[in-house]
């Protein structure tokens, strides 16, 4: 059964509000320019039927499939990019256990990139899927 991975370098826990908010941990160790969304479900995460909430399937995708177009500019994660354009296709539910959200650059150029995603569950049972057009930004 997965469990959230361990601390270290490629773990990113807590940068972000919303990341605290909703739990969830980053993983942008894979040397494949990969990114992954780590939620342990709660009830905190539920819909009024007691699933994972789409709009937090979908929150786990726009991250792996951001920090998957940041690794585009660095491999760390630390380019800036904003989302642009996204649309997911929800194909299963789920209410307990580990989900993962894979992101992965799939085209683009030099100020817009394009990205796919998968939400899977501990099972590898995909239960959603996800594009994405991402955009460079200037920091400051």
């Amino acid at each position: 059964m997965p469990s959230l991975p361990p601390e270290g370098p490629g773990i990113i826990r807590d940068e972000t509000g919303a990341q605290t908010l909703l739990g969830y941990v980053v993983d942008i160790r894979a040397g494949d320019g990969t990114a992954k969304c780590w939620l342990d479900i709660g009830a905190q995460h539920g819909n009024r039927h007691g699933g994972l909430h789409g709009g937090i399937m979908s929150a786990m995708l726009d991250n792996a499939m951001g920090f998957a177009a940041a690794r585009s500019g660095a491999d760390d994660g630390s380019t800036k990019v904003a989302t642009l354009t996204m649309t997911t296709n929800y194909l299963a539910p789920a209410s307990t256990g580990v989900v993962v959200a894979t992101g992965e650059v799939s085209g683009g150029g030099r100020a817009t990139i394009f990205t796919e995603g998968r939400l899977e569950d501990e099972n590898g049972t995909v239960l959603a899927t996800s594009t994405g057009v991402y955009k460079r930004v200037k920091s400051g």
